[in-house]
């Protein structure tokens, strides 16, 4: 089986660049998903390898770094040094293991990948008061630069019922990450799972992004166990769905992809 390492390396390498939509809060501090406060077009991410162990991130239409630039090396032998990345085949990103108010983030990057497209979700939530709020959330549709074969355009969506509700029933997988610093750390085995609807749809931010993603959160993190649904109509017939498993402490443990196929009783991991 593939390292954490190995599998981040096969997913993000490429020359990816999209527009980058951020939502924030409104005039009256309500969450408006509909009129971005920033647009970043094109957002660029530009990943390379010059070997099995090093490479180098280089971005620019960057939301939060100075002067909207970054780079920086990437090696195995740094990787996930705090234990908050996390990959499949196919998904990959990082998260916030616990709210922590000296971070003043409780951030996630979850990105879902198909051929050479790389559909990027960004969550934060900041606190206020003692509760931790939705704060920002930001999409890009990335494409590889250098594919041979662009990536078709995905379809619209008004409504996540709309988008969901005809996938009742898709057969497919499910497979389990748990947290741990560095490269080791291996997926589960993959076992058979069903997607129903309800149990995506469960909180009361459920929302349909640019580039067919969806997700439903909460917008106040609750004090007890709870979890996050973000997922991806990435294909003819193709749903990928990541959960991010949160335990009676707030705390991190386990991220769950799952992949589901129209009408088939077996997905391949």
């Amino acid at each position: 089986m593939m390292d954490q390492w190995t599998l981040n390396r096969l997913n993000f390498q490429g020359c990816w660049q999209g527009r980058g939509a951020w939502f924030g809060r409104n005039t009256e501090d309500r969450l408006d998903l509909a009129s971005p406060v920033r647009v970043m077009d094109p957002t660029t991410y530009d990943i390379s390898f010059s070997d099995s162990d090093t490479g180098v991130w280089d971005g620019s239409g960057l939301f939060f770094a100075p002067g909207s630039q970054a780079r920086y090396d990437i090696s195995r032998s740094t990787y996930n040094a705090g234990g908050g990345c996390w990959q499949f085949q196919g998904a990959g990103g990082q998260s916030s293991l616990v709210p922590d108010l000296d971070r003043r983030r409780f951030g996630h990057e979850i990105n879902l990948f198909h051929g050479r497209s790389r559909s990027m979700l960004v969550l934060i939530w900041e606190p206020l008061g003692t509760r931790w709020r939705l704060q920002l959330v930001g999409a890009v549709g990335f494409r590889c630069r250098r594919a041979s074969v662009p990536e078709p355009e995905r379809p619209a969506f008004r409504t996540a019922e709309a988008m969901l509700a005809p996938l009742r029933g898709w057969s497919g997988v499910v497979e389990t990450f748990r947290p741990q610093p560095g490269c080791i750390g291996q997926v589960s085995t993959a076992q058979p799972s069903v997607f129903v609807p309800d149990q995506f749809m469960r909180h009361e931010r459920t929302a349909v992004m640019q580039d067919a993603l969806v997700f439903s959160v909460p917008e106040y993190l609750p004090e007890g166990a709870f979890q996050l649904e973000i997922g991806g109509l990435l294909g003819v017939g193709l749903f990928q769905q990541l959960s991010i498993v949160f335990d009676d402490s707030r705390r991190l443990t386990a991220w769950e992809r799952r992949r589901f196929l129209a009408d088939t009783k077996k997905v391949d991991p």
